[in-house]
């Protein structure tokens, strides 16, 4: 078995002992992205959101894979009454095939944003 660690300086840099994402052979276990940058600006959930996206897609990138090889993403939420905002960009991301998921409503996320995402992708 094979395990290589993924960084990618497009997205945030972890901000405790673990990896942006770990690749054991064709699987990828990306870590819980946030939108820091976004979440002090004041920004909306949408923006929040859709930075949590992009970044990991950088990370998807730096790895080789695509947004189309997610097979399983974990959303984790502050608030459940933002819901259908969050679904409606991270629905953007998954046209067809979309990979199996949950959403858990949390009492605190790092940093108290509103929205991490982490995902799972295999080729």
């Amino acid at each position: 078995m094979t395990k290589k660690i993924i960084l990618s300086t497009e997205a945030p840099a972890p901000i405790g002992p673990y990896s942006q994402a770990v690749q054991v052979q064709g699987t990828l276990y990306v870590s819980g992205q946030i939108a820091l940058s976004v979440f002090e600006a004041g920004g909306s959930i949408e923006e929040e959101t859709e930075q949590v996206m992009k970044n990991l897609g950088f990370i998807l990138q730096e790895a080789g894979y695509h947004y189309s090889d997610v097979v399983k993403c974990s959303i984790f939420v502050k608030d459940m009454n933002h819901f259908a905002q969050i679904n409606a960009v991270y629905g953007q991301y998954f046209s067809e095939e979309a990979p199996a998921r949950e959403t858990v409503e949390v009492a605190r996320l790092p940093k108290d944003v509103r929205v991490e995402i982490s995902c799972i992708a295999y080729k």
